[in-house]
């Protein structure tokens, strides 16, 4: 068994932060978000783990060696140019041809439960979970013997509200690699894009049997929203820290603070993640990430994701207000 990360893509819902950073190291939680998803392969025993780089791949690779060298057996596939996920297997069929089953595991996607549940299960599963806009997703029909009988990718008018959510284990990989071979074999259309869920259905059209895996706990890290929801969520599970000491604040759990953070007169938390060397005075901040050597001086944040090497400072007043007085410093 080997696990695929596609991380090629450019993450263009969370600019501007993928200016300067590939999405899958954006931290949450206290690590990157690709942090999170290794850890968790590994603590299923997947330590074969293949990754599909592209935009800023340099700095992919360099996290990945520098944090599991000695703890996975990596192997690298650089996607140029990126024409989607059904693309981005193509072109590692030579590190996976081998392989009886693969998982394949989007780069923006944790997950909140054992994968060890469906790499025990035979077969292909597709893990999917009930959505109220299956529009925006990938969408799995079913029939009666549990079987999947049509996938269809963003759908104008679902027929089912089960969304892929970004976790596939494909058994059955001869059938992938013809699949493959007829989308892509012939060469590659620059105006499209092609989807592994167009691949399975090609599967499926071919004899392959694949199975519902329902996933009650997913984390899309996809956009700010939805980062922030998954950070407040993975704070509130995390085991505490201990022993905060710092000059005059207050420290709201759950909170993640790396090593290295100076934090005075302030009010920190509650789901707050702070990179390493981060300084925060006279601030209050709370729901938000802030990424490693940022500045905070003077300045009330919430629902926030700030960047690394960002300096934001707000207006200190002095006031003296008498009875009777309402002052509002939003207008």
């Amino acid at each position: 068994m080997k696990a695929v990360i596609p991380v090629a893509g450019v993450g263009t819902k969370l600019r501007p932060h993928t200016h300067t950073q590939p999405k899958p190291l954006i931290p949450v939680a206290g690590k990157p978000i690709l942090g999170h998803i290794i850890d968790q392969l590994l603590g299923a025993g997947i330590k074969k783990q293949v990754f599909i780089i592209g935009y800023m791949r340099d700095k992919i690779r360099d996290f990945v060696l520098s944090n599991y060298s000695e703890k996975i057996d990596i192997e690298f596939v650089v996607q140029e140019p990126r024409k989607g996920l059904a693309h981005a297997l193509w072109i590692a069929k030579k590190q996976l041809e081998e392989c009886d089953e693969i998982l394949v595991n989007l780069g923006d996607t944790i997950f909140g439960e054992d994968l060890r549940e469906i790499l025990e299960e035979k077969g292909s599963r597709l893990a999917v979970q009930e959505v109220d806009n299956p529009r925006e997703f990938g969408i799995a029909q079913v029939g009666n013997d549990g079987l999947v009988t049509r996938l269809m990718e963003k759908p104008d008018i679902p027929r089912s509200n089960l969304a892929l959510i970004g976790l596939y284990k494909i058994a059955q990989l001869p059938l992938l690699w013809e699949s493959l071979e007829e989308m892509l074999g012939s060469g590659i259309d620059e105006d499209k894009e092609y989807s592994l869920t167009d691949a399975l259905m090609m599967m499926v059209d071919k004899g392959a049997s694949m199975r519902p895996h329902s996933v009650s706990n997913w984390y899309d890290c996809g956009r700010k929203q939805s980062l922030l929801l998954t950070n407040r969520i993975l704070l509130t599970n995390q085991v505490p820290q201990q022993n905060w000491s710092y000059d005059n604040s207050v420290i709201i759990p759950p909170v993640h603070i790396a090593e290295g953070c100076h934090i005075s007169h302030s009010v920190i938390g509650p789901y707050v993640a702070i990179a390493e060397q981060a300084q925060i005075r006279n601030s209050i901040v709370r729901d938000s990430i802030l990424g490693a050597y940022s500045q905070l001086e003077s300045i009330i944040l919430r629902h926030s994701v700030i960047g690394n090497d960002t300096s934001l400072r707000g207006k200190s007043n002095s006031i003296n207000i008498g009875d009777n007085t309402e002052i509002d410093f939003d207008e």
